[in-house]
C-alpha cells in the first residue's frame, strides 16, 4: 500500500513550484514548450535542494523535453554523456554548487535584477533566449532560442556541464541550434 507523504507548514508546495513566475516580460516571451521547461527546471531544482534554479537545471529540462534540441548533439552517445552527467549533479555530484550563487560575465550584478529563486545566469540567458526570437520576428522563445543562449555564455554552469561531457560549447553556437530559414 503507498501512502503519500503529507505536506506539512514551512514545506514549499510542489504544486506553487511548478507555476514559478520568472518575471513577466520573460514569461510572456516563452512558448508553451519552453514554459513547461522553465517549470520543469524550476521543479527540479527544487527537488534537488538546490536553493536556486541554475543554467544546468535549465539544460537537463530542455534536453529532456525538446526533440529539436536534443538533434542537435552529435548522436546518441553525447547526448547520453551530457545526460548522465547532468543525473550524476542531481544525485549530489554537483553538491559544489549547492549554496553558491551562479553568476557569469552574461549577468553582471548591476544589469540583471535579483528574482527570486532564479540565478542571475538563468535570468540573463533567459532574457537572451527572448531577445534572440524577438530579433527574428518571433514573439515567443522555443528550445534553440534557450539551448543559443545557454551556450553563449561561456561561464555559466551549464556549459561547464557541456565541457565536462565533452561538448565544446564554442562549436555548438554556429552549428545546429539555428532554425532553418523560412520558419
Amino acid at each position: 500500500m503507498q501512502t503519500s507523504t503529507p505536506w506539512l507548514p514551512g514545506q514549499s508546495d510542489p504544486a506553487v513550484v511548478s507555476a514559478v513566475s520568472i518575471r513577466a516580460d520573460i514569461d510572456a516571451g516563452l512558448s508553451a514548450g519552453l514554459a513547461a521547461v522553465v517549470s520543469g527546471a524550476r521543479r527540479r531544482a527544487h527537488r534537488d535542494g538546490d536553493r536556486q534554479t541554475d543554467t544546468a537545471h535549465l539544460l537537463h529540462s530542455l534536453l529532456e523535453s525538446d526533440s529539436e534540441v536534443r538533434a542537435a548533439f552529435d548522436g546518441g552517445p553525447q547526448l547520453a554523456r551530457v545526460l548522465g552527467y547532468l543525473v550524476q549533479r542531481s544525485i549530489g555530484y554537483g553538491l559544489r554548487w549547492q549554496g553558491t550563487v551562479e553568476r557569469s560575465a552574461a549577468a553582471p550584478a548591476a544589469r540583471t535584477p535579483e528574482v527570486s529563486g532564479w540565478s542571475p545566469s538563468a535570468v540573463a540567458v533567459l532574457e537572451a533566449a527572448v531577445e534572440r526570437a524577438r530579433r527574428r520576428g518571433e514573439p515567443r522563445a522555443g528550445g534553440p532560442d534557450l539551448l543559443t543562449a545557454l551556450v553563449s555564455d561561456p561561464d555559466c554552469r551549464a556549459v561547464e556541464v557541456l565541457a565536462r561531457a565533452g561538448v565544446d560549447a564554442r562549436m555548438f553556437v554556429g552549428r545546429a541550434v539555428d532554425p532553418p530559414s523560412g520558419r
